[in-house]
């Protein structure tokens, strides 16, 4: 990539020429550069591009091109880093002062997030947030479609920020997002692994290539020697511990990774009402009191204060972190006037619903009633392993519809059901394929000091079905069938 043409364009992308990646965004003159996830679809997007104008190509060297083409061609190496380089140039990414820290992992990742915006905030930073809720930052605020945007768009997000005086940028970083190189031409200063269970594998295939994807954060994407951290505690974050000495490593149970530096975490207390830690990194020691709940909130403040540390902070900022009491839809109560219990949480993987369920139960509740179902169109592999989950850790599990997408919802019940036969837990297992038909029932069989887990959408606001979303919030249903079944 650094013939005279691409020279060319990079000039022009400088100068404000628009680069498309979807064919049908194309106008007169623009560039459309064709991505290799394509595939077979290649000929079709180029065609529709070029009919509408595109007055340059970037496309790898493999890509057929029509022989009448009038368009200006540009052959790389690697699309996804040219469209890198390209949005780098246009929106002046690395011109901008802003450190920038990318949180990664399958669950915890948004919880992460919203503690790393409070505790930098409280120590005087302006910062800017992308991830699974929301794309924010002071003034701003944009639902998030992905958890990780298109490279395009991501350096577009990175300029606005800019613009508003954000000096430090949080970003979730998805599995599918580092794998298709959507964060070429960006910088970290910072990253962190939460942990790796069960998830995704529909995309990766296995969970050895989930991993590496993964590690793409910790091993370039682009600089190798960014600020690192990983949980000490699960296994994956101990072998990149392992892989990478200088990362510094953060335990619960006072796991170690060889040679690296760990930041220790005790769990001292944990009640319905939050819980209380007690922290050491080499000689130093701090306690903190959290509102959030817990033995996975505790490794989620762990991670949080593993890159506060990474970024020069010391243990008495770290009491800025105690008063966050939560992300909406992560473990988030429901209030209501019957004063029940009821949580919604985003839980859609079995290690998730482990997770939040023992939280539950370690806050002394007399019962767990858990309503959950599974996306359609994800890894059908999950779908036994979340029945099981809830289950073995729920006294009522009621299995529904999720986001059923494009497939049947009684076909993707019948796939969790033999995790739910197999399980011992469960007193009671129901099925009602209408959710809130299933919220309605899970109402009925609450009592005196019983606990409501409403898993899997989370913040979500609607329901899919099909190409159609539809609106759908478990916390306005929840108390929508509270009304209506207790009056």
């Amino acid at each position: 990539m650094n013939g005279p043409r691409w020279s060319e364009l990079l000039t022009l992308v400088g100068r404000g020429l628009m680069v498309q990646t979807d064919s049908r965004a194309v106008k007169p003159g623009e560039v459309f550069a064709l991505m290799p996830a394509a595939g077979d679809k290649s000929a079709a997007f180029l065609a529709d591009a070029l009919s509408r104008g595109a007055g340059w190509v970037v496309a790898g060297h493999g890509e057929a091109m029509p022989g009448d083409m009038t368009a200006h061609l540009v052959r790389v190496d690697d699309p996804q880093d040219a469209l890198g380089q390209l949005a780098q140039t246009r929106f002046r990414t690395r011109e901008q002062a802003m450190q920038v820290v990318a949180v990664t992992g399958t669950n915890g990742k948004t919880t992460v997030a919203y503690l790393l915006e409070g505790l930098l905030r409280a120590c005087g930073r302006t910062v800017g947030v992308l991830g699974t809720v929301a794309y924010r930052w002071p003034g701003a605020s944009i639902d998030a479609p992905l958890t990780t945007p298109g490279c395009w768009r991501l350096h577009e997000l990175f300029a606005r920020m800019s613009e508003s005086g954000v000096d430090t940028v949080v970003m979730e970083a998805s599995s599918h997002a580092l794998h298709q190189e959507r964060v070429a031409g960006l910088e970290f200063d910072a990253a962190v692994l939460t942990n790796l269970t069960q998830d995704h594998l529909d995309y990766h295939g296995d969970f050895e290539s989930y991993y590496q994807a993964k590690k793409l954060l910790f091993s370039s994407c682009p600089r190798p020697d960014k600020f690192r951290a990983a949980n000490a505690d699960d296994p994956y974050g101990l072998r990149l511990l392992r892989e990478i000495p200088e990362a510094v490593g953060f335990s619960l149970t006072g796991e170690k990774g060889p040679g690296n530096r760990m930041l220790g975490g005790e769990l001292t207390a944990k009640t319905s009402r939050g819980l209380t830690l007690r922290m050491t990194f080499e000689g130093r020691c701090w306690t903190m009191e959290s509102g959030l709940v817990g033995a996975h909130n505790a490794s989620n403040l762990l991670a949080a204060q593993a890159i506060g540390l990474g970024l020069g902070l010391g243990p008495a900022d770290m009491q800025a972190l105690a008063p966050f009491t939560g992300v909406p839809g992560r473990l988030e109560r429901v209030a209501n006037d019957r004063g029940l219990d009821i949580f919604v949480d985003y839980a859609h993987t079995p290690d998730a619903l482990v997770n939040v369920q023992r939280a539950l139960r370690d806050a002394g509740f007399r019962r767990l009633v858990t309503v959950f179902g599974c996306g359609g169109n994800r890894d059908r592999t999950k779908r036994p392993l979340m029945g099981r989950a809830v289950a073995e850790h729920s006294d009522v599990a009621v299995l529904t519809s999720d986001n059923p997408r494009h497939e049947d919802p009684l076909a993707i019940m019948a796939d969790v059901r033999p995790g739910l036969e197999k399980a011992t837990g469960a007193a009671r297992i129901a099925e009602e394929p209408d959710r809130y038909k299933a919220l309605c029932l899970a109402v009925g069989l609450l009592g005196p000091g019983d606990a409501l887990l409403v898993a899997g959408k989370g913040h979500e606001a609607y329901q899919q079905v099909g190409d159609v979303k539809h609106p759908f919030s478990d916390v306005e249903a929840v108390g929508r069938a509270v009304k209506e079944v207790l009056g």
